[in-house]
């Protein structure tokens, strides 16, 4: 029996107009990283499990990426809208 999520079995929620990077997740749903770019204020947030980033008015793009990859690599809930 396989436990492989099939992607197309989601639907890709809208992109907002500040999307800068969405990840998928293991288990099927979205992290998009959101924010107005390189050095202004971002933050990353999870369609899946509703997790977030804690201090988005830090969060340079560069450390947010790193951060919502990590957490796409791990977080196994699935979409439910």
């Amino acid at each position: 029996m396989s436990t492989v999520t099939s992607l197309s079995a989601f639907t890709e929620p809208d992109r907002p107009a500040d999307l800068q990077i969405r990840f998928v997740t293991v288990g099927g749903s979205y992290v998009d990283v959101l924010g107005g770019g390189e050095y202004v204020k971002n933050r990353w947030t999870c369609h899946g499990c509703k997790d977030s980033s804690r201090l988005p008015e830090q969060d340079h793009l560069w450390s947010i990426r790193e951060k919502a990859n990590g957490h796409a690599s791990a977080c196994r809930a699935i979409p439910l809208t």
